[in-house]
């Protein structure tokens, strides 16, 4: 099954998902107003194999070194997979299944799945990462480009969260493993919430978006002047050095996140 764009609607909300293009939301409507930024890089896409920066594209795992493609230099930034045809593998009025199998310049086999079910409320994005060999480390998320106005005459969002730290940023913008107090804006940080992601995006007298999920970190990024990111995820960046998490025959990567709005 294939087709350049999938759409899913609930009640007077639609979300459409182009396979071809890594699996991405094109666009999330809510009342006929659009959510996210338009345009080829942007919507929201799937971060995976890994999230954010990897440092200088290396990383080790069981003492062998692997070096990604430099698509962001110095450093390897936001996974294969928004770069990646995906297939289609169901769809129905509401929820709909993609997958792709990982391949060069990814150096391990396995298989992604990503899951997109709306309801009339929310939208509800899934994800998982399988090995059928060798254990791998790996991250997932997912790097969403909200506008920051909705409307032409609208008020510029407003984003709200209460994080218990926010990981110190070098000026190669990767952690430096320190972690500090969280700090005002602008920003393009990672942030710790051991309770799970929870940022609150409220366009005045418009709309409000949470964003959720039980992984305890997300980025955000809101130093560009059309839109705003905010990116929950499985690790930091250059987590797959520092915070590695083992996909293994047995035991998959799974992630998801919740976005459940509201008028005002």
């Amino acid at each position: 099954m294939s087709s350049d764009e999938i759409t899913l609607a609930a009640g007077d909300a639609e979300v459409s998902v182009r396979p071809g293009r890594g699996a991405r939301l094109g666009s999330l409507k809510v009342g006929g107003v659009e959510l996210l930024r338009q345009g080829e890089r942007y919507g929201c896409f799937p971060m995976v194999p890994w999230c954010g920066r990897v440092r200088e594209g290396r990383f080790l795992s069981g003492g062998h070194p692997h070096q990604l493609p430099l698509n962001s230099p110095p450093h390897a930034i936001h996974g294969t997979g928004r770069d990646t045809a995906w297939k289609t593998a169901r769809v129905s009025d509401r929820e709909a299944v993609f997958t792709y199998d990982l391949a060069d310049p990814w150096p391990y086999s396995g298989r992604v799945t990503q899951i997109v079910e709306l309801t009339e409320s929310a939208l509800t994005l899934r994800m998982s990462v399988e090995t059928y060999d060798d254990s791998f480390p790996a991250q997932a998320g997912w790097h969403p480009w909200f506008n920051r106005r909705l409307t032409a005459d609208g008020e510029d969002v407003r984003i709200a969260f209460d994080a218990a730290w926010q990981e110190r940023r070098g000026d190669d913008h990767l952690p430096t493993g320190e972690r500090v107090d969280p700090q005002p804006g602008p920003w393009d940080d990672c942030f710790g919430m051991p309770d799970g992601v929870d940022v609150t995006l409220t366009w005045p007298g418009q709309l409000e978006v949470n964003v959720a999920s039980r992984e305890e970190w997300v980025v955000v990024y809101d130093e560009q002047e059309a839109a705003v990111c905010v990116e929950p995820q499985t690790g930091p960046p250059n987590g797959l050095n520092t915070l590695p998490r083992l996909v293994t025959p047995l035991e998959p990567l799974e992630t998801s996140t919740t976005w459940t709005w509201r008028r005002l």
